[in-house]
């Protein structure tokens, strides 16, 4: 598990602009039962969740038209419970950090894994998120 003093300026990230954090299963479990489309952010140390991963939830939750009805938060290597099960509702996709997931009424219908995220601009990351926005929060 990693320091708090680490950790807690990475969670501000997200939970400054809006995100709430799920720090236990039954949070996920309460937040996955609820009705309409939830945006997670399963953060991480990785320098791709400081570089694009945060900045592009962040900036496509700002800026979208259309927007999530719940926007949560869990810390990978932190709020181990929370992420693990998270991590069951998302499969098929192996455990991925960062990692971005929409729901909708507790259904996966769109995932960015690492591998999605690794190389590419905060602002590329939001023009996806806003596409699944678009097609999923209405």
């Amino acid at each position: 598990m990693y320091p708090a003093e680490i950790v807690i300026p990475m969670k501000e990230e997200l939970t400054e602009n809006g995100f709430s954090e799920m720090l236990t299963a039954q949070d996920v479990a309460n937040t996955l039962a609820q009705k309409g489309t939830t945006l997670v952010v399963i953060n991480s140390v990785c320098g791709c969740s400081a570089g694009t991963a945060r900045p592009g939830a962040v900036l496509a939750v700002n800026t979208a038209e259309n927007k999530p009805t719940h926007i949560k938060t869990s810390f990978a290597g932190f709020d181990v419970d929370a992420v693990n099960e998270i991590r069951k509702h998302l499969m098929p996709y192996p455990p991925s950090s960062p990692a971005i997931a929409l729901f909708k009424d507790g259904q996966l219908v769109h995932m960015i894994e690492r591998h999605m995220i690794e190389g590419r601009s905060a602002q590329m990351i939001s023009d996806n998120l806003k596409g699944a926005f678009a097609a999923h929060c209405n």
